[in-house]
């Protein structure tokens, strides 16, 4: 315990004292003794108090204090030191056997505490109230510890908190709630833990924390990543997202993502490329990710979109740097600094840095360049643009292609329909014009009144003015190729007696097929 010893000694050295006065071995006077032993047992209690709640801080013998530094570490506690200044800016507990963090931790408010160190303590518990005496931390570390999860609102009440270690723990579950109020966390190190899911809220547009640069989940146990919703994040939240040394499964999507990055240069593929893995199906056996488009899945070759645009339209294009505040400068096609939003030009640069073409035209295609420029990094981007020689078919146009197709389909409905069931009608009230379109058709098709065997009885069965009639023409009828001779019909007319009743026009068929039922 820190200053166990000296107050130890102090400690008995004041109780024989209170136990001579009580007994009447000292010097006093008995109205100086009634005095005494109240204030000797306060001053006992006084004392025995720090050693009943936990260690009272020693800057000589066990903490070092340096200005407003305080450091414990490796000092083997396993409490916190009460009665720290307020004063205090830095507070180093790492190395310790802290195993839990309570809410009671300091029973003072430490405004001016920005930094607190609680590394490699086996800790395990952590108050959701643990924070609240500390409300200016920007850095914490809790790294190197045995938590296994992050309750809902975790860290709520660190609202000025910047930079948080939580790597080589044994997380696995973290609440999406955790860091909610965070605001201004910028670096959040997850790394060497056991999260299964990319904790895309963090970062994914309208939830993400909005000053976040910097997230490592790397050698974790993730093994898939929402590839569309990281293509749509910025360069400057790109090139912090760390993920490299997780148990992937091989996909061409990821391949594209990944090689993408590598072509902008950003960070996060760049230094650890040789890190990214995956497991093929089959054979199971883990290969270099960056290698699929080579040796295994032939992915395909991945460059530079394209930005495709039509004659009059507006187009946008984002100078998407990898650092997210840089001054930026951009180079038409036809090697022209665009100027600011207030000029006349067709492209003008917008106040966050993109560029803005208004009515384009066709000469308006070519590569634009965006030349950014930070106290730390300078960056050259190239837009390629290709504006197509018309106009983008409008939402008119589309209506009246489908109206007119749409026309024409119920157009050709109805002609089937007419064709099918609305035949021409028979004038039974002309005999005299239907028996000569009667001896016309017999000319001119290969009916034949007299092979219709069946007529009698199924027009008998029916009892409606329908009949169905099996057309066989006679040998003699027919001629060479199958045609209808003439001369034999003639013959066979002539042949028939009177008592042959002579068909009716209704009785007719008119078809050019042999041997098929027909209802008429």
């Amino acid at each position: 315990m820190v200053g166990s010893l000296p107050r130890s000694k102090e400690l008995s050295s004041t109780m024989q004292l209170c136990s001579s006065t009580a007994t009447g071995e000292t010097a006093f006077s008995t109205p100086k003794k009634s005095l005494w032993l109240p204030l000797c047992v306060l001053l006992s209690l006084t004392l025995l108090g720090p050693e009943v709640g936990g260690s009272t801080l020693d800057c000589h013998q066990t903490c070092i204090c340096a200005s407003n530094i305080v450091s414990c570490s490796k000092k083997e506690l396993e409490s916190i030191p009460t009665a720290l200044p307020r004063y205090t800016a830095v507070l180093d507990l790492s190395y310790n056997s802290l195993s839990k963090l309570r809410a009671e931790w300091t029973p003072v408010k430490l405004d001016k505490l920005h930094t607190l160190l609680l590394s490699h303590n086996g800790m395990s518990f952590i108050s959701s109230e643990a924070f609240s005496f500390v409300p200016r931390l920007r850095y914490l570390d809790l790294s190197s510890n045995q938590l296994q999860g992050l309750e809902e609102y975790q860290f709520t009440e660190l609202e000025e908190l910047e930079v948080l270690l939580l790597y080589n723990n044994r997380i696995s579950q973290i609440d999406r709630s955790a860091f909610e109020g965070v605001a201004k966390l910028q670096k959040l190190y997850l790394s060497q833990n056991q999260v299964s899911r990319f904790p895309l809220e963090l970062v994914k547009e309208k939830t993400r924390l909005p000053e976040l640069s910097l997230l490592d989940v790397s050698s974790n146990r993730v093994k898939s990543l929402p590839v569309q919703e990281l293509k749509l994040l910025p360069a400057w939240i790109k090139n912090g997202l760390y993920f490299h040394n997780n148990p992937f499964t091989c996909d061409c999507e990821l391949y594209s993502l990944l090689a993408l990055w590598h072509i902008r240069r950003l960070n996060s593929a760049v230094d650890f490329r040789d890190e990214y893995n995956c497991t093929l199906q089959s054979p199971k056996i883990s290969v270099r990710l960056f290698q699929l488009g080579e040796e295994y899945m032939n992915c395909s070759a991945v460059k530079e979109a394209e930005v495709e645009a039509y004659l009059g339209d507006s187009l946008t294009l984002e100078c998407d740097t990898r650092q997210r505040v840089m001054t930026k400068t951009w180079v038409t096609a036809s090697n022209e600094v665009a100027a600011s939003v207030r000029s006349n030009q067709s492209a003008v640069v917008l106040a966050n840095g993109s560029l803005q073409i208004r009515e384009l035209r066709a000469e308006d295609s070519g590569v634009y360049t965006c030349y950014a420029v930070s106290d730390s990094l300078n960056e050259t981007l190239y837009v390629s643009v290709r504006v197509h020689n018309f106009t983008m078919p409008g939402d008119s146009d589309s209506f009246n292609t489908a109206y007119t197709t749409l026309v024409g389909c119920v157009s050709s409905a109805i002609l089937v329909l007419i064709y099918l069931y609305l035949t021409p009608c028979r004038c039974f009230c002309c005999p005299g014009e239907e028996k000569l379109k009667h001896e016309d058709s017999i000319h001119s098709s290969m009916l034949s009144a007299s092979a219709t065997p069946t007529h009698d009885l199924l027009e008998g069965q029916a009892g409606l003015n329908r009949h169905v009639a099996f057309i066989e023409p006679s040998k003699d009828s027919q001629g060479q190729n199958g045609k209808l001779n003439r001369g034999s019909e003639e013959e066979q007319e002539g042949k028939r007696g009177k008592g042959h009743r002579r068909k009716s026009d209704g009785e007719s068929i008119s078809s050019v097929f042999s041997d098929t039922p027909i209802v008429v």
